[in-house]
């Protein structure tokens, strides 16, 4: 479903594909992350997903006026998982919000799975 706000010169349309790269960069940007996490809903085995995968870690839903990003990460061992959850969620936030120009509700950040 594509993200829809109006400004003062008209109506802006930006497809979920954009805001789940904006958000999938944005949140490997951050210290301690190791990457995205897919789950394989038939076996519940936890993957690594490389940049060109971005999407299968980050779910978007678009309210009428704003958006709730869910976020599937895999952290580095020895980081505090708290601090690194809370960075990205600043982080994604603001550039979604600053790039796009949508609003976001809330970002859900769930971890995976550590690696050394």
């Amino acid at each position: 479903m594509d993200c829809k706000f109006r400004t003062q010169l008209g109506l802006v349309t930006v497809d979920e594909d954009v805001i789940v790269k904006v958000a999938g960069y944005a949140a490997l940007e951050c210290y301690g992350i190791v990457g995205m996490a897919s789950k394989r809903s038939t076996d519940g085995i936890v993957q690594l997903m490389g940049r060109e995968n971005l999407g299968r870690g980050v779910r978007i839903q678009a309210m009428e006026d704003s958006v709730i990003v869910d976020l599937y990460i895999i952290v580095e061992y020895g980081i505090s998982i708290s601090a690194v959850a809370s960075t990205i969620i600043d982080q994604v936030k603001y550039k979604i919000e600053h790039l796009t120009g949508v609003t976001v509700s809330r970002v859900n950040v769930s971890i995976e799975d550590i690696r050394v």
